[in-house]
């Protein structure tokens, strides 16, 4: 492995680039639709929570390799072709936005209900109390779920090697192939992973005692 290791670093950094592009691209979009989904969830019209509640219930329980598979090779059956990147990509966004919804609603719920009623009082509607008064509230108690949510988005990025997405995993698959010294490739792989998980975490906890302070 030694005369190799230039070309397994460049590999598994191409990977690695793939995977922070693949998580934070998820990950955004999960925050997106987590926080529609959240709006639905805690919505007067009951029609409206009742679709949030089967949206959640649904991304919630279906394993995510599963809605890989189902999204890479089931789409283009129904004559739906996006690059594979694309696809895996919002498979992962939307299977993460049932729990960043979840995260959300109960972060909301945190919020004293005093804080609602004299919102209501002043003549806000339902939208422009979430905005002004409940939402930026709600932050605080949210960081930490939401860091672990994205250090689990980062992870799962791991099974897009299982439909042919070359981030990391796949390449140490491929690196594993070519060299056959799984051991050591993959033990890099790991060393790379857990940077991520770490670096993420020491981040969310920042941001957490920053809203501290300024609370």
């Amino acid at each position: 492995m030694g005369s190799h290791l230039p070309d397994v670093a460049y590999q598994l950094g191409q990977g690695l680039l793939l995977t922070i592009a693949m998580a934070v691209l998820a990950f955004t979009g999960a925050l997106v639709a987590g926080v529609a989904v959240a709006v639905l969830r805690i919505s007067p019209v009951a029609p409206l929570r009742t679709f949030g509640a089967a949206y959640v219930g649904l991304f919630r329980n279906v394993p995510l390799l599963v809605l890989l598979v189902l999204s890479v090779f089931g789409l283009p059956d129904l004559g739906l072709l996006y690059p594979l990147f694309a696809t895996v990509t919002t498979a992962m966004a939307l299977y993460w936005s049932a729990f960043v919804g979840e995260v959300v609603r109960s972060g909301v719920r945190s919020v004293p209900r005093g804080q609602a009623e004299a919102a209501r009082a002043l003549g806000l509607g339902f939208g422009a109390c979430l905005r002004w008064v409940i939402l930026p509230q709600a932050i605080r108690p949210m960081v930490q779920p939401l860091g672990s949510i994205f250090i689990g988005c980062a992870l799962s990025t791991s099974l897009a090697a299982a439909v042919g997405v070359a981030e990391l995993t796949g390449q140490a698959e491929f690196v594993t192939l070519r060299y056959d010294d799984p051991i050591t490739t993959f033990a890099l792989a790991t060393v790379v992973y857990v940077a991520i998980t770490l670096t993420s975490g020491l981040i969310a906890g920042r941001i957490e005692r920053r809203l501290a302070v300024a609370r």
